[in-house]
């Protein structure tokens, strides 16, 4: 293809986008298709010859398309959706035509500036003091790993990454049984090992961390010889909401010295609505705070928030900077590659800039209220029907439940079949997770273009194919 061909097709795929989004709610919500069958459907060798687009095409549609579980159905209520608005998706066009590496600022000025100033507009949305900074990560994973790293040096004096681990004491990370295994991944990379991450016992209706066992287990660490390095707190743990008290997490933090990573992934974008900041009192004590606005705020994939108290502790931990990195005649400049692990920069900020300026921060909450409005009704519809269990209350829009009909002898097994069954359905996706090792089924609502009409026919079609079971 030739560029002064592109336009045409440029076209067909606007129009296809929007004839995609428009009737995604008439598809069933998850991939139906069998394991190996799009992969048997292409080709085991490279063509030599080129092809025209309209073969191409015709081909995405009847191979590729299948095999999508559909994550803009307004529908979809399992994982904690990616979302995709519209003038996000421009955004990500522009960005992909333009395509620029955004590693430096002297590589894309206009990228590094934007950024700074997206990240200062989040902050303000969260009503974040201005003492942090922001940058964009990829991931929730890669902004949990870079506090990680940056706990590792911080206890090591920074000399974690000249010496390496070998001979120095044990490494303590303290989160909750709650955390998202991202918390996990980022210990085995950064050297820490799986037995130094302690997970500390939860209580109370949140599902948070004992701040008192949090202590308890610091003290024992500092008595066996052990080094305590950091904590990493949950706001809206990925099963069922769970959430850590952070104020009282963080007493304990600050007593011994400790760096704080608070993981509110999902949660965090319901905090531009100061009515649910009580779920995180006293965050702007945190040393390191991230949220996806990828997921609930609308913004394309890939886009996470990572706010810094002190930049200099992360910059200290990460910046490399030879000599053709360097940007001479120019003082004070943001390089974003020595806030992030990887070199290479995509522009994220211009998908965040459309987003906002489309909506407002206003219309941003009216939809997330909305979201936690309806999910409360039908968690409320559900509670009042005998045969079924209320497992968690909301946390926003996040709760979960259980069919227990009267009789019913391995509720594990039946409810596993029950959420089967629903998603073989295709009209709604749920999800499953374990609950004091009972599997309990979850609900959330977060889809951006979801109605409460969407959310509603989740009760009949939950109560409906539970019942054909029994």
């Amino acid at each position: 293809m030739k560029w002064d061909e592109f336009s045409e097709w440029g076209r067909k795929v606007a129009d296809w986008t929007q004839d995609y989004h428009l009737t995604v709610g008439d598809l069933p919500v998850r991939a139906r298709t069998e394991p190996g069958e799009v992969l048997n459907a292409l080709p085991q060798t490279p063509p030599e010859d080129g092809e025209g687009m309209e073969a191409i095409f015709r081909d995405f549609e009847d191979i590729v398309m299948p095999g999508i579980t559909h994550w803009q159905h307004p529908r979809f209520f399992a994982y904690f959706t990616s979302n995709a608005a519209a003038p996000s998706v421009l955004a990500e066009f522009l960005t992909a035509a333009i395509a620029p590496q955004c590693m430096l600022w002297q590589t894309s000025p206009a990228a590094t500036e934007m950024e700074t100033r997206m990240m200062d507009w989040l902050r303000q949305a969260l009503d974040l003091p201005d003492q942090f900074q922001g940058v964009i990560q990829d991931s929730a994973s890669s902004a949990t790993l870079a506090a990680v790293l940056t706990m590792r040096e911080k206890a090591l004096n920074w000399q974690g990454n000249q010496q390496g681990l070998f001979g120095q004491k044990p490494l303590r990370i303290y989160c909750s049984s709650e955390v998202h295994t991202s918390i996990d991944r980022a210990i085995w990379v950064a050297g820490i090992g799986q037995q130094n991450l302690i997970r500390i016992p939860i209580k109370g209706d949140w599902r948070g961390m004992d701040p008192d066992a949090l202590e308890a287990a610091i003290q024992a660490d500092l008595a066996a010889g052990r080094q305590p390095a950091g904590v990493i707190l949950c706001v809206g743990g990925t099963g069922v909401g769970a959430t850590d008290p952070v104020d009282k997490v963080l007493d304990v933090a600050e007593k011994y010295g400790l760096y704080t990573h608070v993981d509110a992934a999902w949660a965090g974008s319901a905090m531009i609505c100061p009515e649910y900041r009580h779920y995180w009192p006293g965050v702007e004590r945190a040393d390191s705070i991230v949220f996806n606005p990828h997921k609930w705020l609308g913004v394309q994939f890939d886009c996470s928030a990572h706010f810094l108290k002190s930049p200099d502790d992360l910059v200290q931990t990460l910046a490399i900077s030879p000599e053709y990195l360097k940007t001479h005649g120019h003082d004070g400049i943001i390089n974003y590659s020595e806030w992030s692990v990887p070199l290479g920069r995509r522009f994220r900020a211009l998908k965040i800039w459309f987003l906002i300026r489309t909506y407002g921060l206003e219309g941003l909450r009216q939809r997330l209220r909305n979201h936690i409005n309806w999910s409360t009704q039908l968690h409320e519809k559900l509670k009042s029907e005998p045969d079924f269990q209320i497992t968690t209350p909301p946390m926003w829009s996040l709760w979960s439940f259980r069919y227990a009909p009267e009789g019913a002898k391995d509720l594990d097994d039946l409810n596993l079949r029950l959420v089967n069954a629903i998603n073989d359905d295709g009209r709604i996706y749920l999800t499953q997770t374990r609950l004091d090792g009972q599997l309990v089924i979850r609900f959330q609502a977060g889809q951006f273009e979801t109605t409460e009409a969407d959310v509603m026919m989740a009760f009949d079609v939950i109560t409906e194919i539970a019942r054909s079971l029994t």
